[in-house]
């Protein structure tokens, strides 16, 4: 019974679609349906009808009329209906964007004026060269780069209209009206032309059509191909279109003659930051402590979307101080200072990397005692090449991918890696190698692309990866692991590989068993560099004493004494008799009754305590 109603319902949808024809002059018939009319039985739901369903998709703006005659009562003689379809929705209410308002994106804009206002403003310039006007241009970028902004603001620039519209906004539940509206879409931009068309996120509308299952996809991304093919009857109309996922998308769609240029949306650098900051806090009462190029070197990795909340929580922070509760006087003046835009960077994380753990040390180099050699090769590797890249340019000196840090445990290399971190003023992302393992068949691998993929969004960036030799051993050294970890290491060495010269990304492993790793890791070209951190010498260990014991209050305590007396130990060893012998001194002082934190003092006795302790639990 149900598929008798269901053949019905199919045979009253051809039925008035066929009615809609003949009124439309579209099929001619001298057969006469002597019955009520079908339109006026309703559709089951809510469905906009045929001759306005594209005015209800997107958000338009027409700054002029179509030269089809859409007005008075008068006309050809069709009545009031024939001159609806031709109607166009009035402008809205003007956006206020600007390309001043878009900061950081200088060439980007540059590139994107060349594609856009030529073809729309003067295409006679095409014609003389012979060449064909630009179809589509694809924004690519991490969210929050301002995809979405550029696009409006440069059609505000121009003064051409423009249609603007998300992708879920086009699919419908019912047969073929997805389609519909997409061809009515372009239809109105071919009779408003110049015309932009600005789809945002096209890769839920156009995804790849070999990964989806469902026919509408498969149906959209065809009827899209069709269009953009079908432009040259229709000049002066170009698609715009932005996505974070680039790789989702058809791959029919990338190829020139639909979009023909892929323009990138790169996270900005330190001076792109500044001119962004400039821009967010134009209206804002900033206090002469306030130094912007401080900020813009400290938010290394925030896009323009993580800026303007930055400003946004250094305002609530003055708003705070200024005004602590609503019942309060408002004072005159309320300025924001930089103590508020410090703040907001410790609360506000990059929106990239929120997904991995990234953070920017603050280790200087003066805080590693000892390891004078290795610091000195670190910084002439990675600083100059991070810092000073137009000398390695001007001398073709090519810097290295990858380092390899060796050596006992507690010598310190993950903190050389912090310190190259810091002091290249980069991001870190600090991972350890069995992090990255899973149970699932692939899934490993991923985590790897995924890992440098953060990483490439988010240069300059310096990734660490800690006891390397569990994620990349000697291929065939493990039998009954499914072959995982020769998958991985094969994509690590993919990966290190891909790695362009001249790139922002450095990665750094380190590792106590340097034998246990694949041989092929170890090649130049992958980790260039290979450095053993050994235990600390004399003269290192008094300097890593000086260092861990600066700022406390020692009273004769010799500490080339002890650098002598811990021959053997390494810098986490020492690191450790500082801090039990700070901690025996509290509780000596609190067990002699004395309560003022001034007087508590450091002693010998409490260093040989510690060093007794210590002596013990080392393994003979």
């Amino acid at each position: 019974m149900s598929e008798l109603f269901k053949g019905f319902e199919q045979f009253l949808e051809l039925v008035k679609t066929l009615e809609e024809k003949v009124e439309k002059g579209e099929i001619k018939t001298d057969v006469q349906i002597n019955s009520r009319p079908m339109s006026s039985i309703p559709r089951y739901g809510n469905v906009p009808r045929p001759n306005n369903m594209a005015n209800d998709v997107g958000t338009s703006r027409f700054r002029t009329q179509p030269s089809a005659n859409s007005g008075g009562g008068g006309g050809n003689g069709s009545g009031g209906n024939g001159g609806n379809s031709e109607s166009v929705i009035p402008p809205d209410a003007p956006s206020g964007y600007s390309l001043k308002d878009v900061g950081g994106l200088s060439e980007v804009l540059k590139e994107l004026k060349e594609l856009i206002a030529i073809p729309l403003k003067r295409p006679d310039l095409l014609a003389k060269l012979g060449l064909e006007p630009t179809r589509g241009v694809l924004l690519v970028g991490p969210p929050g780069t301002g995809k979405t902004l550029t696009a409006r603001a440069l059609a505000e620039e121009l003064g051409v209209n423009y249609i603007a519209l998300v992708g879920p906004e086009v699919i419908s539940k019912y047969y073929g009206e997805a389609e519909q509206r997409l061809r009515g879409i372009f239809e109105k931009a071919a009779k408003n032309a110049p015309c932009i068309i600005f789809i945002d996120e096209i890769d839920s509308l156009a995804p790849d059509r070999s990964a989806v299952e469902g026919e509408v996809e498969k149906r959209l991304v065809a009827q899209l191909l069709s269009l953009m093919d079908g432009f040259s009857q229709s000049q002066g109309v170009i698609v715009l279109a932005a996505t974070n996922r680039p790789d989702h998308l058809d791959p029919a769609l990338r190829r020139p003659g639909r979009f023909d240029r892929e323009v990138q949306f790169r996270i900005p650098d330190c001076n792109g930051r500044k001119e962004i900051l400039q821009i967010l806090t134009r209206a804002m009462p900033l206090d002469g402590t306030v130094d912007l190029d401080f900020i813009a070197e400290r938010a290394v990795g925030f896009v323009g979307a993580d800026l303007k909340a930055v400003c946004q929580k250094a305002a609530y922070t003055a708003l705070r101080r200024h005004v602590p509760s609503i019942e309060e006087k408002v004072p005159e003046n309320m300025t924001v200072n930089q103590s508020d835009f410090l703040q907001a960077l410790k609360e506000i994380k990059p929106a990239v990397l929120r997904s991995v753990e990234v953070e920017v040390p603050h280790i200087a180099w003066e805080d590693i005692g000892g390891l004078e050699s290795i610091k000195q090769t670190l910084r002439e590797s990675v600083e100059g090449a991070l810092l000073y890249p137009e000398l390695y340019l001007q001398t073709k000196a090519l810097a290295p991918k990858g380092i390899l840090l060796w050596g006992p445990p507690g010598t310190g290399k993950t903190l050389l890696a912090k310190a190259v971190a810091s002091q290249a003023r980069a991001n870190f992302i600090g991972v350890n190698g069995p992090e990255l393992l899973s149970r699932w068949v692939g899934a490993s691998e991923q985590a790897v692309r995924e890992l440098f993929a953060k990483a490439r969004q988010a240069d300059p960036c310096v990734v660490f990866i800690d006891e390397i030799d569990t994620l990349a051993p000697a291929r065939g050294s493990y039998n009954g692991d499914s072959g995982v970890s020769d998958r991985v290491v094969g994509q690590l060495l993919t990966e290190l590989d891909g790695l362009q010269v001249g790139t922002t990304i450095l990665v750094i492993g380190a590792t106590n068993r340097p034998d246990a790793l694949d041989p092929a890791l170890l090649r130049a070209g992958r980790l260039d560099l290979q450095m053993k951190v050994d235990l600390p010498d004399l003269s290192s260990r008094l300097s890593i004493l000086k260092v861990h014991s600066q700022g406390r209050p020692l009273q004769d305590v010799d500490l080339e004494y002890w650098a002598e007396m811990t021959k053997g130990w390494n810098g986490a060893d020492l690191t450790l008799l500082c801090n039990q012998a700070a901690v025996e001194a509290i509780r000596r002082f609190r067990s002699q009754g004395q309560t003022a934190p001034a007087d508590i003092r450091i002693t010998t006795d409490d260093f040989n305590y510690a060093y007794q302790v210590l002596t013990e639990q080392r393994p003979g």
